[in-house]
C-alpha cells in the first residue's frame, strides 16, 4: 500500500509562530531560566548529578575539570564544553556565588574579568554545601526522565536541601524573559522557612525581619529599603549598591580613599581603569594616583589624593561617575509548575517548602518500604533459626535453589522472598548470636517504621524534622552577613569645586555678542587691544574671574542668559572666541546690554531693572537664578509690555536694606529722583511699576542708581557733555513728570541721549567712552569738564558730522585691567 504524502499550506507567519514558540518554550525551560525549586539551570544541575555520579565529591580528591566537562557533555548536555566549563567555573567562583557549589584548584578567573585557564589545567570537586542538593537523590525524591540518547537517566530537580535559589542568586535571558536574582545570607533565609512554617500568614514585614535584603558575595552596602521591598513584593525593584571605602590621613595634608568592597560582578579592572581615566582627562582636580593594592589578603584599591582635597566631594564624584556605586534592578523570574512567572519573595519561600515537605513525604515513604521490607525478611530469619534443623534437612533434600525456595514456601509457610533469604543465608550466620542481633533489628526497625509513619500521617510531625534538618544545615554552613544594609539612598551632591579646578582667567564680552576666557598668562602676553575683535566691536566686559564664578549677560529684549566662567569657550586673547548666537539664539535687534559676574548662585542681593517706556521692578537675585535649560535657551527677565521698548539699565544692589536713589531722565531733558524704597519687587515675567511719566514720542534716556553727593554726567544727540549734581533734582515721589535738566532752545534743541553715574577713582572720575552710531569712539575724562547747574546743555564734545551721533557711554575701569595678575 503506498504511503501518501499530506502537504498543508500554512502562512509564513502561522509556521515562524510556531516554531518561535516551541522554540522559546526550549530555551525558556531548558537553559536559561532557574527552577524555583532548586535554583538551578538544566546545565548547572546537570554538572552537579553528574559530578556526584562519579564520586568526584567533597570528601575525595580533586579531578580534572576536562573529565567532568566530558562526563556531563557526554551524558546529559549535548551542546559545547566551553558553555559547560564556564557554567562549571561560575559555581566556583566566590566573589559571584555566595556558597559556591564547586571548588577548583588551579586558575578559576578574577574579578578583573580574567579568563579561567583552560579545562584540562584545572581540577574540580563538589564543595560541601553542594552535597546538600544532592543529599537523598538516591531515595526517589526526585523525578526522573531519559537523557536525550535513552542511555541512562537524569533528574529533573535536585533535592536541594538548602534554598540555592535565593542564596545564590540567578541571572540570564532567554526569549521574552530575563531574570535577576541577587544571593542572600542562608542564615537569614532558613530563618525566615522556619518561620514561615510556624505561621504560614506571616506577611512581608515578618519574613523581612528576617531576610534584611540581599547579601552579596563582595560585601559593599545596600541603599534603599523601600527597593528591596518592593522588590520582594512584586518581583520588580532597583536597589544602589556602593562599594565600601575609607578615607586615610598621609603626610602633608593628603588624605587616600581605600576601597576594601566592590558592587557585585562589577570588574575591578574596569573601575580601577576608569578612575585613572578621570584623572589623566582632569574631569576632576584632586586626584594624584589610583592604584589595585589587591593581594592575598583581599581587596584594596588605593585612590591617592593630593594636598588639601576634599576628600568627600571627590568620593561623591565617583559614586556618581564611576563603577564604585551601581543600580541593580531585581527581576525575580523562574520556572514555577512548569512555567516562567515573576515572583514575589514570600511566593519563593512557599514553594520552596513545598517542595522540601514533597522531598521528606517521598524520601520517608522510600524509607518505610525499604525498612518493612527488611522487617518482613528479618521475621522470616528469625523463624527459619527457630526451627534450623528442619530448614536445613528441607534444603538438603532439594534439587537446586530454586526447588529449595518451593519447599521452604510449601512446607513452613515462608513468602518467596523469606525463602530467598533463608536460602543465601551464610553458614557462619547460624548461631544464637545472629538470633539476638535480628532481634535487635527487628526492633529498631518497629521503631523507625512507626516514626516513619507518623511522619507521612501527620503535617506537623514533617514540618518537625523539616526544621530540625534546616536547623542542622545552618550551624553547618551558615555565616555573618557580608552586605551592609542603609535605609535611605543617600543624595549624592558633588560641589564644582571638585569638577572644575579653580583657575583666574580673563572673561571678555565683546557688544556685538562674543565671549571667550583667556588664561591671565595669555593675556599678559598679548597687547590689550590686540582682543581678536572685529574692527567695528569692542568689549563691554573686560574681569578677571576664576572658573568657578558665573556671568549674567542682560539683553535689551528682556532676555538673561547664564554662563558659568568654566563653560565659556577657552581661547588664546588674540582669538576672537565664540558668538553666543552658536548656543542661544537671539532677535536681529537683541544685544547685550550689562554683564554682570558674581561667586556664587547664593546671592542675597536684588536687581534693580528699567526699561525705556517708563517701568521699574525690584526682583530678588533667586528669581533669576538659571535653570535646566540655561545652554540652549535664554530665560526671561523682564516682560516688556510693548515691542518698541526695551530695556536700559540692569543694576544689582547687594544689600536688600541697602535704599539709593533712583536717578531718570527722558530724551526731552526732564528728570526725576525718587528712593528706591518706592520701587516694588516683582518676578522674573513680569513689567514692573511706573518709573516716570512720559507721554507720546517721549521714552526714558537712562536709569542710575545714586547717592544725594553723586555727579552725573550727561550727553546729548548734539554731542554736547556736561556734568550736574544729583542734588540739582529735587526728591520727588515715583511716576511724576521731572524737571528740566537741559536749557530748552527754540531752534535745534538738545535731546538727552544717555547719562551715567561718575565713579571716583584715584582722586578723580574714571573716564567715560562715548560709543556714536559709527561704531566710532570717543574717550571723555569728566574731571576736565566742569559741573554745571540743570538750565545748562554743557559744552561742545563731538563733532557730530564726523563721528556719528552719540549713542550710549560706559564708564571705562582701567584700574581692573591694569590690576590683572
Amino acid at each position: 500500500m503506498a504511503n501518501h504524502s499530506v502537504i498543508e499550506k500554512l502562512t509564513l507567519e502561522q509556521i515562524m509562530s510556531e516554531r518561535f514558540s516551541r522554540y522559546s518554550k526550549s530555551i525558556i525551560q531548558e537553559r536559561a531560566l532557574p527552577d524555583v525549586r532548586d535554583g538551578l539551570k538544566p546545565v548547572q544541575r546537570r554538572i552537579l548529578y553528574a559530578m556526584n555520579k562519579d564520586g568526584n565529591t567533597f570528601d575525595k580528591g580533586f579531578r580534572k575539570s576536562a573529565k567532568s566537562v566530558g562526563n556531563v557533555m557526554g551524558n546529559f548536555h549535548p551542546h559545547g564544553d566551553s558553555s559547560i566549563y564556564e557554567a562549571l567555573v561560575r559555581m566556583s567562583q566566590e566573589w559571584k556565588i555566595r556558597e559556591p557549589l564547586i571548588e577548583m584548584h588551579g586558575n578559576n578567573g578574577s574579578m578583573d574579568g580574567d579568563p579561567a585557564a583552560a579545562m584540562r589545567y584545572t581540577e574540580a570537586r563538589l564543595s560541601k554545601i553542594a552535597s546538600e542538593m544532592l543529599r537523598d537523590i538516591d531515595k526517589d525524591t526526585v523525578d526522573w526522565v531519559p537523557n536525550f540518547d535513552d542511555t541512562e537517566n537524569e533528574p529533573t530537580v535536585l533535592p536541594s536541601r538548602f534554598p540555592n535559589l535565593l542564596v545564590n542568586g540567578a541571572t540570564g535571558i532567554s526569549s521574552g524573559y530575563a531574570t535577576e536574582i541577587p544571593p542572600h545570607n542562608l542564615t537569614e533565609v532558613l530563618d525566615a522557612l522556619m518561620h514561615l512554617q510556624k505561621h504560614p500568614d506571616a506577611s512581608l514585614e515578618e519574613l523581612m525581619e528576617f531576610i534584611k535584603g540581599p547579601d552579596f558575595p563582595t560585601g559593599g552596602i545596600v541603599q534603599g529599603l523601600d527597593g528591596i521591598k518592593k522588590a520582594y513584593e512584586t518581583g520588580r525593584g532597583k536597589i544602589i549598591i556602593r562599594s565600601k571605602t575609607s578615607v586615610e590621613e598621609l603626610r602633608g595634608n593628603k588624605t587616600l580613599i581605600r576601597v576594601s568592597e566592590l558592587p557585585y560582578e562589577v570588574n575591578k579592572l574596569q573601575l580601577v581603569k576608569q578612575i585613572d581615566e578621570i584623572r589623566i582627562n582632569k574631569k576632576i582636580d584632586g586626584i594624584a594616583e589610583v592604584r589595585d593594592e589587591s593581594d592575598r589578603n583581599g581587596l584594596s584599591i588605593a585612590i591617592e589624593l593630593k594636598r588639601d582635597v576634599d576628600a568627600t566631594g571627590i568620593l561623591n564624584y565617583l559614586f556618581k561617575n564611576t563603577d564604585l556605586q551601581i543600580n541593580y534592578h531585581f527581576n525575580v523570574v523562574a520556572i514555577n509548575k512548569m512555567r516562567p512567572e515573576r515572583l514575589s519573595l514570600k511566593e519563593i519561600l512557599d514553594s520552596y517548602l513545598d517542595y522540601q515537605r514533597l522531598v521528606v513525604s517521598k524520601r520517608t515513604q522510600y524509607d518505610l518500604d525499604k525498612a518493612m521490607a527488611r522487617q518482613h525478611i528479618v521475621d522470616g530469619l528469625i523463624k527459619a533459626l527457630s526451627i534450623l534443623d528442619d530448614v536445613i534437612k528441607t534444603i538438603r533434600a532439594s534439587d537446586n535453589r530454586k526447588d529449595a525456595c518451593n519447599n521452604l514456601i510449601t512446607k513452613f509457610d515462608f513468602s518467596e522472598k523469606q525463602a530467598d533469604a533463608i536460602v543465601k543465608l551464610q553458614l557462619y550466620r547460624l548461631t544464637n548470636t545472629d538470633v539476638v542481633e535480628l532481634e535487635t533489628e527487628k526492633a529498631k526497625l518497629t521503631t523507625d517504621i512507626l516514626e516513619f509513619n507518623k511522619i507521612l500521617n501527620d503535617d506537623s510531625e514533617l514540618n518537625r524534622v523539616l526544621t530540625n534538618e534546616f536547623k542542622a544545615i545552618k550551624k553547618a554552613y551558615g555565616n555573618d552577613r557580608l552586605t551592609k544594609i542603609e535605609a535611605e539612598v543617600e543624595e549624592l551632591k558633588i560641589s564644582k569645586t571638585i569638577t572644575v579646578p579653580e583657575e583666574d582667567v580673563v572673561v571678555m564680552v565683546s557688544h556685538d555678542g562674543y565671549l571667550k576666557r583667556s588664561s591671565v598668562r595669555s593675556y599678559k602676553a598679548s597687547d590689550v587691544d590686540d582682543d581678536g575683535l572685529k574692527e567695528d566691536d569692542y568689549p563691554i566686559f573686560l574681569e578677571e574671574l576664576t572658573t568657578l564664578q558665573h556671568l549674567f549677560m542682560f539683553t535689551n529684549k528682556g532676555n538673561l542668559i547664564y554662563r558659568p566662567v568654566y563653560e565659556i569657550t577657552d581661547a588664546k586673547w588674540k582669538e576672537t572666541g565664540e558668538h553666543i548666537s552658536q548656543t542661544i539664539g537671539l532677535s536681529d535687534d537683541e544685544a547685550i546690554i550689562k554683564v554682570m559676574s558674581f561667586k556664587t548662585l547664593k546671592e542675597t542681593g536684588k536687581f534693580v531693572i528699567s526699561t525705556s517706556d517708563g517701568y521699574i521692578k525690584q526682583t530678588e537675585f533667586d528669581k533669576l537664578a538659571p535653570g535646566r535649560n540655561y545652554r540652549s535657551r535664554p530665560a526671561v527677565y523682564e516682560k516688556l509690555k510693548d515691542d518698541s521698548a526695551y530695556v536700559l539699565n540692569v543694576e544689582y544692589v547687594e544689600k536688600q536694606d541697602d535704599n539709593p536713589l533712583v536717578f531718570i531722565a527722558s530724551n526731552v531733558g526732564l528728570a526725576t529722583c525718587f528712593e528706591l524704597d518706592e520701587v516694588s519687587y516683582s518676578g522674573a515675567r513680569s513689567t514692573g511699576v511706573r518709573s516716570m511719566d512720559i507721554r507720546d514720542d517721549e521714552f526714558v534716556a537712562n536709569v542710575a542708581l545714586v547717592r544725594e553727593d553723586d555727579v552725573v554726567g550727561m550727553i546729548t544727540q548734539r554731542g554736547f557733555y556736561k556734568n550736574m549734581k544729583v542734588s540739582e533734582v529735587p526728591l520727588a515721589s515715583r511716576a511724576r513728570r521731572g524737571v528740566q535738566v537741559l536749557k530748552p532752545l527754540k531752534k535745534n534743541p538738545h535731546e538727552l541721549v544717555d547719562l551715567v553715574k561718575l565713579e571716583e577713582s584715584n582722586d578723580s572720575y574714571n573716564p567715560i567712552q562715548v560709543v556714536t552710531d559709527r561704531r566710532r569712539t570717543h574717550d571723555i575724562m569728566p574731571s576736565e569738564h566742569p559741573i554745571n547747574d540743570r538750565q545748562s546743555n554743557g559744552s561742545a564734545l563731538l563733532d557730530v558730522d564726523a563721528e556719528g551721533q552719540p549713542l550710549k557711554m560706559m564708564v571705562l575701569h582701567p584700574e581692573v585691567v591694569a590690576n590683572i595678575k
